[in-house]
């Protein structure tokens, strides 16, 4: 039985998701997993069915909320809402301002949480180690993709948050950064900002349709594939770092409907090959911080579990 200490350390998890998500390159999906919720967040989130809805329908609230382990759902979902909304302008700050030292701490919070999944699976075989270099690839890939200009009607925005809270619960494969793919990212930003209710909301009803769809399709993965699953996870992070690469030269740029300038195409570079030399110390010492904090945080994961 949880006590509301349990629940407090939860919704502080769901802070770090929320935190995460901000950021085009970082998923939630990370935070949950290294901090121990993410097999218990997908199960939670695939348990909202037909089965869930026929108990609604039935007026048995108490039985549905059980069901679904709203309590668990509350407190995550409550603290990445918080988050996002609290951190939106930070985060934007931060990555207009100083974006190496934003890219430095993530870029070492990643390597050490690819680290720490890979110690997860206890035995390898060929179809682990296929999974590993599968979701490397396809991680790198997307990373090269060159972001879009695209509509900003209804139905693209539905259809945007449906495809980003996927990417949101994948470790590695970031949310914010498929919006920007999509060309979605600053619009939708600027919509949480400004709380825009009806981009929000449409959104927010595209990311449930997907949440709830692709939840099912990672719970039975992790069933019948368990660490074939964490391997391709694990291959996701390692292939997003080439999205978070701290140094990189803008080659090509957009205006934006804001009238804002906006790297279009970038390439990643050494960190010699750039005037921000006296950023290369700091920058070192924030990827160092971000790498020891997901020990300090799997640490206090696992004596909260205790």
């Amino acid at each position: 039985m949880r006590t509301l200490k349990d629940y407090l350390v939860i919704w502080l998890k769901g802070i770090g998701m929320g935190a995460s998500d901000v950021v085009p390159g970082v998923s939630g999906g990370t935070i949950a997993f290294i901090t121990g919720i993410y097999e218990e967040l997908i199960h939670s989130i695939k348990s909202v069915n037909g089965e869930a809805l026929k108990l609604i329908l039935k007026f048995k609230f108490i039985d549905f909320w059980k069901k679904i382990n709203g309590n668990f759902l509350l407190a995550v979902f409550s603290g990445i809402l918080i988050s996002i909304f609290s951190l939106a302008h930070l985060i934007e700050h931060l990555l207009t301002n100083h974006p190496v030292y934003i890219w430095s701490f993530f870029f070492g919070l990643i390597v050490a949480s690819v680290i720490y999944i890979i110690k997860d699976i206890k035995k390898w075989n060929l179809s682990i180690v296929l999974s590993l270099i599968v979701g490397f690839v396809l991680a790198f890939w997307i990373t090269t993709i060159t972001p879009a200009e695209t509509s900003t009607s209804s139905w693209f925005i539905f259809l945007s948050g449906s495809i980003a809270i996927c990417a949101m619960i994948l470790p590695g494969i970031s949310g914010s950064f498929i919006l920007v793919l999509l060309g979605k990212y600053q619009y939708i930003l600027s919509a949480v900002t400004e709380f825009k209710i009806s981009v929000i909301a449409i959104f927010a009803a595209g990311a449930v349709v997907g949440l709830i769809s692709f939840s099912n399709l990672l719970s039975w993965l992790l069933k019948k594939f368990r660490f074939q699953t964490i391997a391709l996870l694990a291959g996701f992070m390692g292939g997003s770092l080439n999205k978070i690469w701290p140094w990189k030269e803008t080659l090509e740029s957009f205006t934006d409907r804001h009238g804002e300038l906006q790297p279009l195409i970038q390439r990643n570079i050494l960190p010699s090959d750039t005037s921000l030399n006296s950023d290369f110390y700091p920058a070192i010492l924030i990827a160092v911080a971000g790498f020891l904090i997901i020990f300090l945080i799997t640490r206090l994961a696992g004596a909260s579990d205790e």
